[in-house]
């Protein structure tokens, strides 16, 4: 190396896709579900862009050789809707998976990659899951996952056929999907690893007041939800750990 030259690393640089709007709770006290994400995956030297899928905004094509991940939110919309900005998400994701780019999902972003790649998404025929749930992790998965783990869960909808060449590492009582895996680039969590119990109170009131969900329901979610606590360390590493290429 010539005198003076000095070594330039490359900061790596990963987007969130943004598939929900906000909370007044969410956005005073942690930046946005943004900052929640950022708040449990990114690490020092990292750069971390946000795009407000449901609005429309995408990264444009030119841009993605420089990401090492995206990462796909929760979302109040159902992933097997066909809102125009979710057919463009579908779209973008193929895009991805046809680049092997890391992507994860989370809650809607599972079930959306889940249909993107050829599964199948229903609302799910035994109702709601809000709550702190256990979850069965396979032993013969190559992530050497734990065997059980709990978190959060608020979903109503679910993915009900896997798509082809996808693995199962994770199902429960309630969901048989609970988290996939497709190749070693793509991989969806129904539960969510990023949540704090304060959000998950919040969303209990706003569904309770959208009359989503029964005020005897509610009250049952949250008497549950003080009585146990997610996994959310372990939860933590196995995201930065899959997006980051450590596990």
């Amino acid at each position: 190396m010539e005198e003076g030259m000095m070594m330039v690393t490359k900061k790596k640089r990963f987007g969130v896709l943004l598939c929900a709007e906000d909370s007044e709770l969410v956005r005073k006290k942690y930046g946005g579900y943004f900052g929640v994400f950022a708040r449990m995956l990114a690490e020092e030297g990292e750069i971390w862009d946000v795009y407000r899928v449901a609005r429309g905004e995408f990264p444009e094509d030119d841009e993605l050789a420089f990401y090492n991940g995206f990462v796909i939110t929760g979302s109040c919309n159902d992933a097997h809707g066909n809102d125009p900005w979710i057919h463009q998400l579908l779209n973008f994701l193929q895009k991805l998976n046809s680049m092997n780019i890391k992507v994860l999902g989370i809650c809607f972003g599972h079930q959306i990659l889940g249909r993107a790649l050829g599964g199948k998404v229903i609302r799910s025929p035994t109702g709601w899951d809000i709550g702190i749930r256990t979850v069965n992790l396979s032993s013969s998965s190559s992530l050497n996952l734990p065997s059980k783990l709990s978190i959060i869960e608020c979903h109503r909808d679910e993915i009900w056929e896997l798509p082809p060449k996808a693995e199962v590492i994770a199902w429960s009582e309630k969901t048989g999907i609970e988290m996939f895996r497709y190749g070693d680039h793509i991989m969806g969590i129904q539960g969510h690893p990023e949540y704090t119990k304060d959000i998950l109170l919040h969303l209990i009131d706003r569904l309770t007041q959208h009359n989503l969900i029964h005020q005897e329901f509610a009250m049952e979610s949250r008497l549950k939800l003080a009585m146990w606590e997610p996994d959310k360390d372990s939860w933590k590493r196995i995201c930065v750990g899959f997006l980051k290429g450590r596990l």
